[in-house]
């Protein structure tokens, strides 16, 4: 029979020693191993291979450019894999206030001694983005704003990534040891370092300091204290606004009211108030009236927002009501069908669930309902909302409404001065 012929040799032995590969060596043989044992041995490399770096972040290109910028300004890491290197380290985190940099660390830095690595500075500095301090003894409103304010001007390059930049905030520094800690820091990475110091001799050690330690730095208040006081004719106080012991004022418990107010009046609430209003938002759903509405509120205005929703009248102390201070809102209908998709998806709602939210035909037929209220009401300004953050909305409602208040032919956001809000700078 053909069986008996073969020959009995045990299926399991091991190979022949010829036969395994170049890496096999005796001791893979031994009495304690297993053939299988011996088998695994053969591809060690498949064991030790080091995992695979993630790929690298990329900026979405549905993003615009506002959020991409203000992506880049939050210090969120987006990499371009030309500008990676896989032998470079990760960057040290600045150390607490509470462990200031030794003067040995940072001189090397200050001084431009030649260390090893120096070829790789620009390469890793142009990975990282370039830092900018901002040092406040108040919390930090007026530096970071300000700061903000001039990075606008450079978004063609924070965009496409050309000129990173990370800003880092030092608020309520009331001491100059701190002060001088965060000299220290900024010498050893290279920063900008940008102040709002109220008092005048903090202000004068930041700027002596800074050019002992090699720091590039500007100061962003005095200049303006300077010229108002030469303006008024009367010194400065210099104390940090927001100070110990410094009493809240009424305009700070002003806008805390105005908050509270717009809250309560979201979404059509409570119309019979809708006379305590200093401003009105009327559009429909999705045209962005609630974050508007809170935005200005912070601001110290009493907001209320009313939606327009077909088949449903408008309350009737809407016309009633001083018809200068309301405002319409529109927006483009692909938009809005995008805004409301999201947010039908976002609540749950899935393809299976029909409705006409967001549909274009609904959406086109909406707009052209509030359209036509808005005509019926001339003294209301429409506002388009497409494309504009909330901060180029509400500039467009307070210039208009500022601007009907005083009826002066220059358009002009005046106001008798008060301390707007405690604790802004």
């Amino acid at each position: 029979m053909l069986q008996s012929s073969l020959p009995a040799v045990p299926l399991l032995l091991p190979r022949h020693p010829s036969s395994f590969p170049a890496t096999w060596s005796p001791r893979h043989n031994s009495k304690s191993r297993s053939p299988r044992s011996c088998l695994v041995q053969e591809e060690p490399d498949r064991a030790v291979e080091p995992e695979r770096e993630p790929p690298p972040r990329r900026v979405s290109t549905q993003l615009n450019r506002w959020s991409r910028a203000r992506s880049i300004r939050s210090g969120r890491r987006i990499d371009w894999p030309a500008l990676r290197k896989k032998t470079a380290p990760p960057p040290s985190p600045a150390p607490p206030p509470s462990s200031p940099p030794s003067e040995a660390s940072v001189r090397p830095s200050v001084a431009g001694e030649g260390t090893e690595g120096d070829g790789e500075d620009d390469e890793s500095e142009l990975m990282e983005g370039k830092a900018i301090y901002m040092v406040s003894d108040g919390t930090g409103w007026t530096a970071e704003h300000s700061v903000n304010a001039a990075l606008g001007q450079f978004e063609h390059c924070l965009v496409d990534r050309i000129c990173p930049v990370n800003t880092h905030l030092f608020s309520g520094v009331e001491d100059m040891d701190r002060l001088m800690e965060i000299i220290k820091q900024a010498a050893k990475e290279g920063a900008l370092l940008l102040y709002t110091l109220a008092d005048p001799d903090m202000a004068e050690y930041a700027k002596q300091a800074c050019k002992v330690w090699g720091v590039p730095s500007a100061d962003i208040l005095r200049p303006i204290t300077e010229a108002i006081a030469t303006h008024l004719g009367v010194a400065p106080s210099g104390i940090p606004r927001g100070a110990a012991g410094a009493p809240l004022t009424a305009e700070y418990f002003k806008r805390i009211e105005a908050i509270d107010f717009t809250i309560k009046q979201d979404d059509g609430a409570k119309p019979q108030n809708l006379d305590r209003a200093h401003i009105v938002l009327v559009g429909v759903s999705r045209t962005g009236k609630t974050p508007l509405s809170i935005y200005l509120a912070q601001k110290g205005y009493k907001v209320a927002n009313v939606p327009i929703v077909m088949g449903v009248d408008l309350p009737k102390t809407l016309f009633e009501i001083n018809q200068e201070k309301i405002f319409g809102l529109t927006i483009n209908p692909v938009i809005l069908q995008t805004i409301r998709k999201a947010r039908a998806k976002s609540l749950g709602f899935g393809s299976e669930m029909r409705s006409n939210y967001s549909e274009m035909d609904h959406v086109r037929e909406e707009l052209e309902y509030a359209n036509k209220i808005f005509t019926q009401n001339p003294t209301w300004p429409v506002i388009e909302v497409t494309g504009k953050a909330i901060e180029e909305t509400a500039a467009i409602v307070v210039r208009m409404y500022h601007d009907r208040r005083q009826k002066c032919l220059m358009p002009r956001i005046s106001k008798r001065f008060v301390v707007f809000s405690g604790n802004m700078r």
